[in-house]
């Protein structure tokens, strides 16, 4: 059994511990958390799982990586402390664990990621011979290893389409909604994610993933963005009221351009309420969020993901699915050589041993 820590207990880290707990290689160890009313519980009601685990959540990070575990899922957000976020994963990787992280959009593909980023991490894996693949849904696997596998159903390819279409309103996580996104704010805010080059950084790597697979050269990455807001005040089940007239849509595309057209690009529609941008795509199977990819070509292939967890929420299936693609890369990572791994360097394997199958 591989032994297994989740540092972080948010959205993706209860997620986490649910699949340690559920992965039949993996034993969890340990649980580090921030928050001080979180220590000391157990990491079976941190992960809402139906069973106490007997594993109390604990901030003695230095402890916990002392006890030299395998692997650590680092499930603390990246986003507005990135710094700190890269410090903790190398960190770990120097005490010798495997780590898989969704944290830094940078480092899903490491061979692009700047110097600031990359350069510790590989010092870290060089001390202490950890290792880091970092992932996610979107940037993540909805523009990897998806679209890259019904690339390979096709004849002729003349472009492929990554689309996350999403209700922001159910992505419990105000602050980023309503700050880093803007949702909600004065169309003359300028939003952290979609300032120039922003959306290039965090989505250029995986549009550059697709580049490399497919065997392509590109020409440039270029960046589209377009907001549109609320006619009317809307009032959200999960975060409030947003007013008429503040930021109520966003869509942009991450496009990789080859020989001056673009054929490979990334695209998120992103609302706070069903009314606004009601011309812009919306889940083909209606609902609230959905991942898609549409293969220009002979033949024309579209895929559509919907995936629930908690309640029916597309959110936190989304989520869910990050978690999974992680959890599920560390028994590779363990028996595979220390050093930085991308999508294209981790297969994406069968549930082998979860089949109708509870761990005991």
């Amino acid at each position: 059994m591989i032994s297994t820590v989740v540092w972080g207990t948010g959205n993706v880290g209860r997620l986490a511990i649910r699949a340690v707990e559920a992965h039949p290689a993996l034993k969890l160890a340990a649980v580090i958390v921030h928050h001080p009313d979180k220590i000391g519980r157990d990491a079976g009601r941190l992960g809402e799982l139906d069973h106490d685990t007997g594993v109390l959540a604990t901030d003695d990070i230095e402890a916990v990586l002392a006890a030299g575990p395998q692997a650590v899922v680092y499930a603390a957000s990246g986003d507005t402390r990135p710094d700190d976020a890269l410090a903790d994963i190398t960190r770990a990787i120097r005490s010798g664990a495997v780590v898989v992280s969704p944290a830094l959009y940078p480092l899903y593909d490491h061979r692009s990621a700047p110097p600031e980023f990359r350069d510790p991490v590989a010092a870290a894996v060089a001390e202490g011979g950890g290792s880091l693949f970092a992932s996610g849904v979107d940037p993540g696997w909805g523009n990897d290893v998806l679209p890259l596998l019904l690339s390979g159903l096709g004849s002729t390819i003349d472009a492929i389409r990554c689309q996350e279409i999403f209700d922001y309103s159910t992505y419990d996580q105000p602050d980023s909604v309503r700050y880093l996104v803007g949702m909600g704010q004065p169309m003359d805010f300028e939003p952290m994610m979609l300032m120039p080059s922003v959306p290039t950084m965090v989505w250029g790597g995986q549009i550059r993933m697709m580049a490399r697979a497919l065997g392509v050269e590109l020409d440039e990455i270029r960046e589209t963005v377009d907001r549109r807001a609320l006619d009317t005040t809307v009032t959200t089940r999960t975060m409030g009221e947003f007013t008429a007239g503040t930021q109520g849509a966003i869509r942009f595309e991450v496009q990789g351009i080859i020989e001056g057209e673009p054929r490979i690009v990334i695209e998120h529609v992103t609302r706070i309420h069903a009314s606004c941008a009601p011309d812009w795509p919306t889940p083909p199977g209606g609902g609230d969020g959905a991942h898609r990819v549409i293969i220009e070509g002979r033949p024309h292939i579209e895929v559509t993901i919907e995936a629930t967890d908690e309640g029916e929420n597309r959110s936190a299936g989304g989520n869910a699915t990050a978690v999974g693609r992680l959890v599920g890369a560390i028994d590779w990572l363990v028996e595979a050589e220390p050093g930085l791994y991308d999508a294209l360097d981790v297969p994406l394997r069968p549930a082998i041993g979860k089949l109708g199958r509870k761990k005991p």
